[in-house]
């Protein structure tokens, strides 16, 4: 199974909100380890798993227990995808819905949306795979809110939640967050639901046009063979990881972990735009990164826990890779967290 992640369009709205909310946003990302402009990295996809540490930073460096509930309010509305261009697109509201949730892995493979319907109730389910991003408050209540404001939009302001139910607890603040949503709210229950009115799957769409619809469903479909086809990738980094300490890091090795042959992992890795080499040789990289910038472990161990059977071997690697020894990289890495600590620009 492949790393659970979301598209970076999901990242990059919560930025626009902690930008007009006024949060520092490069101490947020300082903490996190990543650079600002990672946010636009084409066809960025990020873990879904990172999500428990972001709301835990987020929280931490604005003070603000309720970070979620407010930045839901200032999400920018979910635009230029190609899920909102299926919505417009389709005949009516609930045709969008039902074609939406078959692309839905395009902004996340890592939560699911479906929808009920029965005599009493029409209700959208919300589920996060990860059981503990699921229980984040934080992440549920801005997510509910983005999600509300999109289907506003797709409907012309006719999308109005009849009530919400959360997985997750809140201890105070119910009052506030039915204010916000417009709707009864309830916590701590089964699932994470958003009920509305189910003449809403009639309503027509005013930019209903069947060419569209197929232009945008083919586009969609292409889009999802790529991500199949990146899945691959995911599936070599982790079996990578495993045995990088055994020293048998081979593509041999790696294809009879996922029981296919050989030629067969190389023609996959091939149409992915990589190949095994450059997927080990990236992941050793990023390791090396992370341990000397974030860690005490000496070289030596670095090059054992990279894999890489002499120092030599492993100096020469991370040259080319940086344009920096691994001291150099270290050493310029204290520097700049020194500097940030203290307030001065690098």
């Amino acid at each position: 199974m492949s790393e659970q992640r979301d598209a970076g369009v999901m990242l990059r709205l919560i930025y626009q909100a902690m930008k007009c909310s006024g949060i520092d946003t490069q101490a947020v990302f300082r903490r996190l380890n990543i650079s600002e402009d990672y946010l636009w990295k084409e066809d960025l996809r990020t873990p879904h798993a990172a999500q428990v540490l972001f709301w835990q930073v987020l929280e931490e460096e604005t003070g603000d227990p309720d970070i979620g509930l407010n930045l839901g309010q200032k999400l920018p509305t979910y635009k230029g995808h190609v899920l909102e261009y299926l919505f417009l697109s389709s005949p009516t509201f609930g045709e969008g819905l039902r074609r939406a949730m078959n692309y839905q892995r395009l902004l996340t493979d890592a939560a699911e949306l479906n929808f009920h319907i029965d005599d009493n109730d029409c209700y959208l389910i919300l589920t996060a795979a990860a059981g503990e991003v699921r229980r984040i408050g934080h992440f549920s209540e801005a997510f509910v809110q983005g999600v509300i404001r999109f289907f506003n939009s797709v409907t012309d302001g006719k999308f109005k939640p009849l009530g919400v139910h959360f997985e997750h607890q809140r201890a105070h603040g119910q009052e506030r967050v039915e204010a916000i949503l417009g709707c009864p709210v309830e916590f701590e229950q089964r699932e994470t639901r958003v009920y509305f009115d189910r003449a809403l799957l009639d309503y027509p769409s005013p930019h209903h046009e069947p060419r569209l619809l197929q232009l945008h469903e083919q586009y969609a479909s292409e889009k999802m063979a790529e991500l199949e086809k990146q899945d691959i990738v995911g599936r070599v980094e982790r079996l990578v990881a495993e045995l990088l300490e055994s020293g048998e890091v081979t593509l041999d090795a790696v294809a009879e972990r996922l029981d296919i042959k050989p030629r067969t992992l190389r023609t996959r890795l091939s149409d992915a735009g990589t190949s095994f080499n450059q997927v080990l040789s990236q992941f050793r990289y990023r390791l090396a990164c992370r341990l000397l910038a974030a860690t005490d472990e000496s070289i030596d161990e670095i090059v054992y826990l990279t894999g890489f059977s002499e120092p030599s071997t492993f100096y020469r690697a991370f040259k080319r890779w940086s344009g920096m020894t691994p001291i150099e990289y270290r050493r310029q890495s204290r520097d700049s967290e020194e500097k940030a600590e203290t307030g001065i620009s690098a």
